[in-house]
């Protein structure tokens, strides 16, 4: 028998990710998970700094990165996958669903015809049930649409990467008000994650600790099935909706979605350059109804 993934996780304390590295104790192969950049709004300036700093870190262990994953589009943050893929010359892969949300902002944006809007900007599309072999370690993918239609989550051996989906007990669940999400589907995708054993290693994609508290990485499945305060193993779908959809509406729109969006539905690349050299991140505009 296999041994079980080393998981070695890393905080951006900006956008409250979390970026996981999972290793392959038999090979010292690795994948990296939703790796992160900086970005500047004001001046538009993007600072690979934390990526920087990630591969640092992957030097000091030792391992080989196989592979690049990501859990989904990101709306908080600019994704270092197109970075690291530049640098490290391994795949990046992403959730099949990428198509349906690079239409969705091709058209909500008017990106025009130089976005094809086919995911090619990825190395690899994902679909429900396929495997990513890293060394000997078979990660297992997941679909988990509701909080973006391309959501997945990844399966290694008892670790499994959950993304966006859920977070900690005690901060519930992904937000399902983007375009393309939908509660009721998160709560199936949620459902079917309860289902694995309980000793289950959940590694969260965010956590937004309070001033002094120490962030959290990692939850097991048996504490997200007892309390997690938005769907516990008996929460019926219904009642989740309900409390899904009211605390959505209370929401304020993540500071850097226009920009995040259209960076990472390209694989964590700016868009093409005018003549003049220069690249545009669009923002949409409008005077609210009197």
């Amino acid at each position: 028998m296999s041994s079980p993934p080393v998981v070695h996780s890393v905080h951006h304390p900006t956008s409250g990710t979390w970026t996981h590295v999972v290793a392959d104790p038999a090979s010292g192969r690795a994948a990296v998970v939703d790796p992160v950049l900086d970005f500047d709004v004001a001046s538009g300036r993007i600072d690979p700094g934390p990526a920087r700093a990630l591969l640092a870190r992957i030097g000091q262990l030792g391992l080989e990165i196989a592979v690049i994953l990501e859990t989904h589009a990101h709306a908080d943050h600019l994704s270092a996958g197109g970075w690291l893929r530049d640098r490290l010359g391994v795949p990046l892969a992403i959730g099949a669903g990428i198509i349906e949300v690079q239409r969705t902002f091709k058209r909500l944006l008017a990106l025009g015809d130089d976005f094809p809007a086919e995911g090619r900007e990825f190395d690899r599309l994902l679909r429900d049930g396929e495997r990513v072999d890293v060394g000997t370690l078979a990660v297992r993918v997941i679909a988990t649409p509701g909080h973006t239609s391309d959501s997945l989550a990844y399966l290694a051996g008892d670790a499994l990467l959950v993304g966006d989906t859920m977070f900690a007990p005690a901060a519930g669940t992904a937000r399902c008000d983007f375009p393309g999400g939908s509660a009721a589907t998160l709560y199936r995708s949620i459902r079917r994650l309860y289902e694995l054993p309980d000793a289950t290693r959940v590694f969260l994609c965010h956590d937004y600790p309070a001033a002094g508290a120490v962030a959290i990485a990692q939850a097991f499945m048996r504490d997200e099935k007892d309390s997690n305060v938005h769907l516990r193993h008996d929460t019926n779908e219904d009642d989740y909706v309900a409390v899904r959809e009211q605390r959505d509406a209370t929401l304020a729109v993540p500071t850097l979605l226009w920009p995040a969006i259209q960076f990472n539905i390209r694989g964590g690349r700016l868009p093409p350059a005018d003549a003049l050299g220069r690249r545009y991140l669009k923002l949409p505009a409008y005077f609210d109804a009197d």
